[in-house]
């Protein structure tokens, strides 16, 4: 059911010359909705706005673009809405514009149908031989510049496996191919500190409140692949998928964490 605006405009022509297509010079957020609301949609704002200004440019969401945003979740049963920001048009040259207009581009897509069996069931991941690498000017962004996970997406799965489990070139693990990862042993949840590299996904922001509402303490902090073998439950969070438990990361094994569908319920992600 893909559609596209571009700044509120339906099936409108991005500027050949936009620096987001030039350079990757932007960012973006997926959201999904249902029951005619955008979830958590103020939060995704606020992550824009604070990836703007580290990217060196101001936006905030309009009035129109919130109705627009709105709207499309009032029209469709469900769904994911991806919102592009690029800096505008800027010229041949790395360097950018003192003065731009923000582009923004609003796509309409299918929530993935095998993430409500992913919920359900759980998966397996497996460690990905291409590592991110560590830039902490850039570090927790959604940039445009997604090229390693491109890369990373290329590598076909061994049989048996769902997704990849991704370290940094300091081989600390940070994420999966597409999600953020949180270990749980007891009362403690730990998630990878995302400072030098991944993205700090708005999800697992959204967890790691609920966990601690919930009497868990939560510890952002480096994580290494051989203390994966410590960990009784491990799930990743996105803003599409929720909340997925992770039964197995190569021959290590977890149990579904007893607590995953109180957080599903209390932060309505069920599928």
């Amino acid at each position: 059911m893909t559609q596209v605006w571009v700044n509120g405009i339906v099936a409108e022509q991005m500027d050949p010359l936009d620096r987001g297509l030039a350079y990757g010079d932007g960012l973006f957020a997926t959201m999904r909705f249902s029951d005619g609301q955008v979830q958590f949609l103020a939060a995704h704002f606020a992550r824009l706005v604070q990836g703007a200004r580290r990217l060196g440019f101001q936006w905030e969401a309009t009035d129109d673009l919130i109705e627009l945003l709105n709207q499309i979740a009032l029209n469709q049963t469900h769904g994911c809405i991806k919102l592009l920001l690029t800096r505008g048009v800027g010229g041949r040259g790395y360097a950018a514009p003192t003065c731009s207009q923000v582009n923004e581009v609003v796509s309409l897509y299918d929530v993935p149908s095998h993430y409500i069996h992913w919920q359900k069931e759980g998966i397996a991941l497996t460690l990905s031989e291409f590592r991110l690498s560590r830039q902490p000017r850039l570090a927790g962004i959604k940039h445009l510049n997604r090229l390693e996970q491109v890369l990373i997406k290329s590598m076909q799965l061994p049989n048996g496996f769902d997704d990849w489990l991704v370290l940094d070139t300091d081989k600390r693990v940070i994420e999966s191919s597409m999600a953020n990862l949180f270990f749980i042993t007891g009362n403690v949840a730990l998630t990878p500190a995302i400072t030098h590299s991944g993205v700090a996904g708005m999800m697992r922001e959204q967890v790691i409140y609920a966990l601690i509402e919930l009497g868990y303490d939560v510890d952002v902090t480096e994580v290494n692949y051989g203390d994966l073998t410590l960990f009784e439950h491990v799930f990743m969070t996105n803003s599409l998928l929720g909340l997925v438990d992770i039964n197995r990361i190569d021959n290590m094994t977890y149990s579904i964490s007893p607590f995953s569908d109180t957080l599903r319920q209390t932060l309505h992600l069920t599928l």
